[in-house]
């Protein structure tokens, strides 16, 4: 156990015992330093976005959908929000118990622009909690079909970025394994998914593949790359999604053409 050296000169230590990050003597073990980083890794990225933001307004919404725990939304409030004094973090949340220590965590702290709303994605993206437009929608190791909901909510709520680490890919990789004896009279592609660990392997990156073709449809423009070194997740991609209410004109057709390809047209109202 050894002191953090990451730690800022303005963070809360108290935040980070409550997140059970530190221990009560202020040390920490291997495991926690590791999501701890990819929790700094993603701030480091999404704060230049803020800052961007800032410029144009002073009534940021940052929506955290799959919130889990809350880790990144408490950081970013903690590292951001509360210097700047001003903007808004909302954690959305399908289990009710990780909203109800989400709300007494932040009441604990007075982080009063903190939001936590136990909701379903349908009912996030109708629901008079959350304002019509938001500004970052946020997912980090949002697990299988969640990073897919953040996407459909940030598409609903005009989102200006969506910063996304995928987690747990399985609905793809389902699919393929479902129709993967018609696949091999369809193409000789199959071949990549014919063997069970390559099916979950090739499902999972076509997965982000079809989403950053989603989002380029929807007049996004799309980065990928690594969250932090391979050796600390191997759930590691890291999709930047910034608004510039200019659609890539082939995205929806190549979209398509993948899908009817893999044997994946069910699939495709999903990716719309």
């Amino acid at each position: 156990m050894t002191l953090i050296p990451e730690i800022k000169p303005h963070q809360s230590i108290e935040l980070l015992k409550a997140l059970h990050i530190l221990t009560r003597d202020g040390k920490l073990n291997q495991d926690t330093r590791r999501k701890l980083k990819q929790v700094y890794h993603l701030y480091h990225f999404i704060e230049p976005l803020l800052t961007e933001l800032m410029e144009e307004t002073d009534n940021i919404t940052l929506v955290d959908h799959g919130a889990g725990k809350s880790y990144l939304g408490f950081i970013l409030y903690d590292l951001f929000m509360k210097q700047h004094k001003t903007g808004r973090v909302v954690g959305i949340e399908t289990r009710e118990e990780l909203v109800k220590k989400s709300k007494e965590l932040a009441e604990q702290l007075h982080f009063d622009r903190m939001d936590f709303h136990h909701l379903s994605v349908e009912e996030s993206m109708t629901s008079p909690l959350l304002p019509q437009q938001v500004e970052i929608v946020t997912a980090l190791h949002a697990c299988n079909t969640a990073t897919d909901d953040a996407i459909r909510f940030g598409l609903e709520k005009h989102a200006k970025f969506m910063v996304l680490v995928p987690c747990c890919q399985a609905e793809v990789a389902e699919v393929l394994r479902k129709h993967k004896n018609e696949s091999f009279s369809k193409t000789p592609l199959s071949e990549i998914w014919r063997h069970p660990i390559h099916t979950r392997e090739f499902g999972s990156q076509i997965t982000n593949v079809l989403r950053c073709l989603q989002l380029e449809a929807h007049g996004y423009q799309v980065t990928v790359t690594e969250l932090v070194g391979w050796e600390h997740s191997m759930k590691n991609e890291l999709i930047i999604a910034r608004y510039q209410n200019s659609p890539r004109k082939n995205a929806q057709e190549r979209l398509a053409q993948i899908l009817e390809t893999l044997n994946l047209e069910e699939l495709h109202t999903r990716f719309a």
